[in-house]
């Protein structure tokens, strides 16, 4: 008789109550004879079924599983064996796995919608409790004797040989010796591992490993590179004792950093509706203990076992049919996962939570957009709570152990029409927590402190970003100091204990700020660009900022931060309109200039320029400095460079496959240090600054992790130029 463990199965498959998580495999076994199954199903044959089905057909489906789903090159996916696997699991575990795994070499082309159809079609969903009944006596009645009407179904063999035992143990062995990541070493991270998003609590960006310096960097060579599944980019991979762990599209790996093999995947694809530029994962991850943090774009934080990749556990923090997204990426303090909410572009639940990081149950949450009738909610021009919107966390927080204090940055607001009744900034129109450094503390949520670096802004100019922290010398000695840079390109300095202002730094890209209050920091604006509605207003820079999510680095040893830059302005318009009323387009800037990218070297002790490269491609990543006196970052011209940190001198470069739109990190193992970077689509900016660059080809599908080292030839010319390691899709 044949008998299911249907518990086992959702072990076997990872499937937990509530989300889908992709199995390990399609059915095997015997399968049901099609002239049961069309007596089962009534008048529509599988045959008729599945040949009725587009999406069955022309995705090549029947190619390698055959036309009615009886096997060929691919199992069955109908009978007994199929049925008994996913009817326990349900349609949305089928259509999780089809849409994580098929077709091959083109995971993840299917929509959610076509997934779906497709799991419904092979479960047969629709089917009446008779019939349903019918296929479970059929299969509590039937053995399997070659004269049952099951027929055989023939499956390939799996080759668990010695090879496979040897290098199945080897893995596991080495995952074994995975360190729990602890307090101390958050709060000192190991040079050769990147634990967070911007590997230190001040959200620095920057390691201290130099193994590859100024003088070698010219033999840096491809090490490996792994086709990821397709989507937004914008990825951010952590490293931690030679295992690397990324999430592309809902998909997450560990990855044997010195040989590229996979160790483990965990699968959580969903589909949403985009949120202007769209995001399928959020752009990091954090490590603690022995648990991977993964937030995810439908809002859950998950705990993986970084051993395993197995959860441990699961929280929503919103619900997933609304505007709301996590988009940035967490980090854990003092035992408190920490994670923004961002996408209240018709919403005011945007917030900073905190989760404990062992049971995943919701410790605190400051929401970021004030009621009228709480503190500071007397500050959006008498609008109605439920009116109010913006004030997203979309970057990720900093952690200051001298304070024990947790600093997180705001967005914008989406609605500006009742802010504009008054053209004289106050308090009544500032509408707080927008454009604001929050000072939080980490065990309570308490606000300590804040300071609005924008106030009434109605451009879409935001100062959402990393908040470095940095100690400065003054006349009085040191002081700790929490700077960061909005889209505007003006660095603000706030004291980290007080959030007292103390000075600024402009770039000099913008026209909207005329004057900085030397003693409040407060933007005064040019009057000539205040909105007027209906009218097109010409302003520099454009929506997606001077800097972007693409983080700066900062070098402590020099008092040196990179800012990875974009040249553009745009066309406003403040319209009336229900919802978002302002709109604008990018408008190239004046002069004779035609380089709108590249990396500004800031002093941030002197507040003066120490140098900036300019190239045609508006940059794109992340900018990475290292104790090697290097920078590394990428431009929409897909090339991936090495700077010498005190001069900007290019040292070594490669055009890759795509662009490099995400956060490259550098890493120790094998005794080797190495540095990873991921390309594809998706990074607002690239989509943004097209216009800007026609020549330049638009990023295609598909989404790479790219892994350097440097060479073993000594022979190599230390002025010798990397070969072109593009790849074609």
């Amino acid at each position: 008789m044949h008998t299911v463990d249907n518990e086992k199965i959702r072990q076997m498959a990872g499937v937990r109550v509530g989300r889908v998580r992709t199995p390990a495999g399609l059915a095997g076994g015997a399968i049901l004879s099609l002239s049961l199954a069309a007596t089962i199903a009534g008048a529509d044959t599988p045959t008729n079924a599945l040949t009725k089905s587009s999406t069955y057909m022309t995705v090549g489906c029947a190619g390698c599983h055959g036309v009615q789903a009886e096997g060929g090159f691919g199992p069955a996916l109908s009978g007994l064996a199929f049925i008994y696997k996913w009817r326990g699991q349900g349609t949305a575990a089928l259509a999780s796995y089809i849409r994580a795994n098929m077709p091959p070499g083109d995971a993840g082309s299917l929509s959610a919608n076509e997934s779906v159809s497709l799991a419904k079609l092979l479960l047969r969903d629709g089917e009446t409790p008779a019939q349903k009944a019918a296929i479970l006596t059929h299969a509590a009645t039937t053995d399997d004797s070659p004269n049952s009407e099951r027929l055989s179904l023939i499956e390939p063999e799996v080759n668990f040989d010695t090879v496979y035992q040897t290098e199945i143990k080897r893995r596991n062995d080495f995952m074994g010796h995975l360190r729990p990541v602890t307090d101390a070493m958050l709060k000192k991270p190991p040079p050769e591992d990147w634990l967070i998003v911007h590997r230190t609590y001040d959200s620095s960006g920057f390691s201290p490993l130099h193994e590859i310096d100024v003088s070698n960097v010219a033999h840096l060579q491809l090490a490996w590179a792994l086709a990821l599944p397709t989507g937004s980019n914008g990825i951010t991979p952590l490293a931690h004792d030679g295992v690397l762990f990324i999430n592309s599209s809902g998909t997450v790996m560990a990855i044997d950093a010195v040989s590229g093999d996979v160790l483990w995947k965990f699968s959580s694809p969903v589909e949403l509706a985009p949120l202007g530029p769209p995001v399928t994962q959020p752009r990091g991850m954090a490590i603690y203990g022995y648990t991977l943090i993964v937030p995810t774009s439908d809002n859950h934080v998950i705990a993986l076992d970084i051993r395993q990749g197995k959860p441990i556990w699961d929280t929503s923090i919103a619900a997933s049919g609304g505007a709301l997204r996590i988009t940035g990426a967490p980090i854990v303090v003092r035992g408190k996962i920490i994670q923004g909410l961002s996408g209240c572009v018709i919403s005011n639940e945007c917030a900073v939570i905190a989760l404990d990081a062992v049971t995943g149950k919701e410790v605190w949450r400051f929401k970021t957009i004030p009621d009228a009738h709480e503190k500071n909610g007397d500050t959006w021009a008498g609008m109605p709570s439920e009116e109010r919107t913006g004030a997203s966390v979309w970057g990720s927080a900093s952690y200051d152990t001298q304070t024990n204090l947790i600093y997180v940055g705001t967005a914008q607001t989406y609605k500006v029409t009742a802010l504009m009744a008054s053209k004289a900034v106050s308090r009544l129109n500032s509408a707080l927590y927008t454009n604001t450094t929050l000072a939080l503390d980490p065990d309570t949520g308490r606000l300590v402190w804040h300071y609005q670096h924008f106030a009434r802004e109605v451009w879409d100019l935001d100062w959402v970003f990393e908040r470095t922290l940095m100690t400065i010398p003054t006349s009085k000695g040191p002081r700790r100091v929490v700077a960061t840079m909005g889209k505007i390109g003006i660095m603000d300095y706030l004291d980290a204990h007080t959030g007292a202002y103390l000075n600024s730094f402009d770039l000099g890209m913008q026209n909207l700020v005329k004057e900085i209050d030397p003693v409040t920091g407060a933007k005064k604006i040019d009057p000539a660009f205040e909105p007027e509605l209906n009218h097109v207003t010409a302003i520099c820079p454009f929506a997606t900022g001077v800097r972007n999510w693409p983080a700066t680095s900062f070098d402590s040893r020099t008092n040196l931060l990179y800012v990875p830059y974009l040249r553009a302005c745009m066309n406003f318009v403040w319209k009336q309109a229900d919802g978002y009323d302002i709109t604008m387009g990018l408008k190239v800037p004046d002069g004779e200039d035609r380089n709108y990218g590249g990396v500004a070297a800031v002093d941030v002790i002197t507040r003066k320029l120490q140098w900036k490269s300019k190239y045609r491609g508006p940059a794109q990543s992340a900018a990475l400095a290292t104790g090697g006196n290097l920078v590394f970052e990428g431009g929409r011209d897909r090339i991936f460079r090495a700077s010498e940190s005190s001069t900007g001198k290019v040292l070594w470069e490669l055009k890759l496959d795509q662009i490099a739109s995400s956060t490259p990190i550098t890493f120790m193992a094998g005794n080797d240090q190495y540095v990873a970077v991921t390309t594809g689509a998706g990074n607002p900016n690239e989509v943004t600054s097209r216009s800007l660059t026609p020549e330049i080809e638009p990023a295609g599908p598909g989404v790479r992790l790219w892994v350097f080292k440097l060479s073993s030839n000594t022979n190599l010319g230390a002025t010798d130029k990397s070969p072109d390691c593009s790849l074609s899709h």
